[in-house]
């Protein structure tokens, strides 16, 4: 995200935030209402359509780009090149028999689906820690956009696994001054974590996840995702999960639509 030239506002996460906005007056305030935002802007049930570019461990470390149907079930996904190269003939036509098969046997993607959706889950489990596990400081306004850095709050005691390595992060967030709507958060991991006091595994630094959001036609959406996971398990095995993930050009669809309906609109 380009820097902006604006007032600097240095101020700790208690100190109030100068008037130059309306609304929350401490960095707390405005980080529990951009959560609250966002908590009911995800009831709206929203469907789109829009092509994908993933580097994932899903995608074996290939470049996929993808034309994408959200349904209530989950993503119905049309693979359209790797790595830059149109599919092969052949490859087209698995394509085009897996959704036909999508289409026929949903309840197969649907089983499917409600054990692999945990880019959202993890997404809203982050922004929920925040006012809770960290502190907020370098808070500042730049031409309509808050920024501030968080580090993590020495007073809380983090339990359990996942509260562990997110108490062990810090990092940026900038939210829309305007509509206080998320625009880009950052955690980086700043010391190894231990899980069974080493014995099980450990989590080292440069341990990332970054989230960019932008309004697009009106709409809020995530163009980007990104997530770098770097540790070592018992028996030295090496722990790595990467992801980057970027979207486009989005279509807005029925919201009630199925996944029949979306393997047929691929199709198409």
């Amino acid at each position: 995200m380009a820097t902006m030239a604006a007032t600097l506002l240095g101020v700790g996460s208690g100190g109030a935030l100068t008037a130059q906005t309306s609304g929350p007056q401490t960095p707390l305030q405005l980080v529990k209402t951009m959560i609250a935002n966002e908590r009911e802007a995800s009831n709206d049930h929203a469907r789109y359509e829009y092509v994908s570019n993933e580097n994932s461990d899903r995608t074996g470390g290939h470049l996929w780009t993808e034309r994408v149907v959200e349904t209530y079930a989950g993503r119905v996904r049309l693979l359209l090149a790797e790595d830059g190269k149109p599919l092969s003939a052949d490859r087209v036509q698995r394509e085009r028999a897996r959704l036909t098969r999508i289409q026929e046997h949903p309840e197969e993607f649907i089983h499917h689906e409600q054990n692999t959706r945990n880019e959202e889950k993890r997404a809203r489990e982050m922004l929920d820690v925040l006012p809770r596990d960290y502190t907020f400081d370098n808070v500042r306004l730049q031409q309509g956009v808050w920024y501030m850095d968080f580090h993590p709050n020495m007073q809380y005691s983090p339990s359990g696994i996942e509260e562990r390595i997110l108490h062990g992060m810090a990092g940026r967030i900038a939210i829309d001054a305007r509509d206080l709507r998320l625009i880009h958060l950052e955690f980086h991991l700043i010391q190894d974590v231990g899980i069974g006091f080493g014995l099980l595994a450990n989590v080292h630094t440069g341990t990332t996840f970054v989230s960019d959001r932008q309004i697009v036609d009106g709409r809020w959406h995530t163009l980007h995702v990104a997530t770098e996971v770097h540790g070592k398990a018992a028996l030295f095995k090496t722990i790595d999960y990467n992801l980057d993930l970027r979207r486009r050009d989005f279509q807005v669809l029925d919201q009630n639509i199925t996944v029949p309906q979306a393997a047929a609109l691929l199709l198409r």
